[in-house]
């Protein structure tokens, strides 16, 4: 048996900013949005800035920091890989990223029916 395929992972930008943040801020974790304020985008917040609930998941983890969104949204991201990624700009989130000239952004695959089988998991927070 094979290793599970994550459902998550991050290009070498958004590695390297993650451990800027972690140096930073210390301990992080990262949600997928899915509000009106920053659209469907992937937020950093120190592990203190936000309180899970019961209804969030988590996808997996990306350099040691795990990423979650509410159980709706991971109904919708099942189907997708994720993979964070960094671009310049401000996003005007709340992310811990806002004002550094960059943010992270998700960008989206379907998986091949080969694939499915050997997902991770999806986890309650």
């Amino acid at each position: 048996m094979t290793d599970s395929i994550p459902r998550v992972q991050a290009t070498e930008a958004a590695q390297e900013l993650i451990a800027q943040l972690r140096e930073l801020h210390g301990e992080l974790l990262f949600y997928q949005s899915h509000g009106c304020c920053a659209g469907s985008a992937p937020m950093s917040f120190a592990v203190h800035e936000l309180k899970l609930n019961a209804g969030d998941r988590q996808l997996g983890e990306v350099g040691g920091v795990p990423v979650y969104a509410s159980e709706g949204q991971c109904d919708y991201l099942a189907g997708l890989q994720m993979t964070l990624d960094v671009a310049p700009g401000n996003s005007g989130s709340f992310g811990l990223e806002d004002g550094s000239g960059r943010h992270f952004i998700a960008q989206f695959r379907l998986w091949t029916d080969e694939e499915v089988p050997q997902l991770a998991p999806i986890i309650p927070a």
